[in-house]
């Protein structure tokens, strides 16, 4: 099949595949992320549907999904789909990566770090993982894990904003004023909007 020219090709494409084999479940899921694209989220949800129909272990598809559960603000719907993710593919890091996401979202930080910490261990470059449980830890109380793992993301990518601000935030509970100082102006160079409490506490620490 020759190269598409644009998105509008492609769907073509994928559409006129599945005239002549209507069973392949990746064709329907190309057919699918390429509609997400185009944020056409109802089309790109039957064809999900049909893809997981066609391959039912396709873990992908169960995640996409859950995006589009997300994107309606259904958490509920999102976890489900997420969950099923990691049951017909055991060790599906972005499945557990999404499952944590979601139940830190809903508060549930011991489900949120449990399913973060899997993520991380059947991917070890999973960044948004490492970064959103570094984010569960300094909710749970637990700054040395926060920083630890924070330095992991920025191990990854030094340029990583939320880091920056989640050690500024762990080393200003910590007392480490110089710390949370360098960090906060690092977040705030990358274009991260910290917080004025935060700014504000480290500033008035310093002054002491």
């Amino acid at each position: 099949m020759p190269e598409a020219k644009d998105v509008h090709e492609y769907i073509d494409q994928q559409r006129f595949a599945l005239m002549s084999n209507p069973e392949c479940g990746m064709t329907h899921y190309n057919l699918a992320t390429a509609l997400l694209g185009l944020r056409k989220f109802e089309e790109a949800e039957q064809e999900l549907k049909e893809a997981i129909r066609c391959s039912p272990t396709l873990a992908e598809a169960y995640v996409q999904l859950g995006g589009i559960a997300l994107q309606r603000g259904d958490l509920d719907g999102c976890l489900a789909y997420n969950q099923q993710s990691v049951k017909v593919r055991a060790g599906f890091a972005e499945g557990y990566g999404n499952i944590g996401f979601v139940e830190l979202q809903r508060g549930n930080l011991d489900e949120a770090i449990a399913a973060l910490e899997k993520a991380i261990k059947y991917n070890s470059k999973f960044v948004q993982a490492y970064a959103t449980l570094a984010n569960a830890y300094l909710m749970n109380g637990e700054l040395e894990k926060s920083i630890e793992t924070n330095r992991a993301v920025l191990e990854m990518d030094e340029n990583f904003a939320v880091a920056h601000n989640n050690l500024a935030i762990c080393y200003l509970e910590k007392g480490e004023l110089e710390n949370a100082a360098a960090h906060c102006r690092k977040a705030e160079s990358l274009g991260y909007e910290v917080a004025e409490q935060i700014r504000s506490e480290i500033e008035q620490g310093q002054k002491k």
